[in-house]
């Protein structure tokens, strides 16, 4: 009995914190808002203030904590964007473009005489995902998914979509 318990403990952890590769939505789903909480790690898309789906152990980079300000920071940003669709990732990863920076962003940076950078994507590569590529971190100031959750939410996406990113 105790080699059960000193397996099954281990393995209930896991099963309760893994992300499902993708979960079942209802037909012609279609997100109206996006949400992530850096904080807590997960993406959620919701459609007429319902859940569609969460997303778990989102990939922030090695700066997870603070407030994208500037380019070449590696952080994620903060605050009300939208979802663009059509510009590519760098990368040729599949994913969806962040419109940050916004008025406020800009401002912010320029009366501090700095860039505040651009570029910002959700993305998705294949599990486990190489963090680093060429010495590069992936995901600097970019939210990183698992390839099947960045094919879901692509799929029920549009163009325009509010995304907020809470701290």
């Amino acid at each position: 009995m105790r080699v059960l318990s000193f397996f099954t403990v281990p393995l209930l952890a896991l099963t309760c914190c893994s992300t499902p590769q993708s979960s079942s939505l209802p037909k012609g789903a279609k997100a109206d808002r996006i949400v992530v909480v850096k904080h807590q790690g997960w993406l959620t898309a919701y459609s007429g203030g319902d859940e569609l789906v969460t997303y778990f152990n989102i990939d922030l980079g090695d700066a997870p904590a603070g407030r994208k300000r500037f380019e070449g920071d590696g952080l994620v940003p903060e605050g009300h964007y939208v979802i663009i669709r059509g510009k590519r990732d760098r990368r040729d990863l599949p994913s969806l473009s962040i419109s940050y920076p916004n008025s406020a962003d800009r401002a912010y940076a320029a009366e501090r005489g700095r860039s505040a950078g651009g570029g910002i994507m959700i993305y998705g590569v294949p599990v486990p995902q190489p963090r680093y590529v060429g010495g590069k971190n992936l995901t600097d100031g970019d939210i990183g998914l698992r390839h099947a959750e960045i094919r879901q939410l692509l799929e029920i996406t549009p163009d325009g979509t509010p995304i907020t990113i809470l701290p």
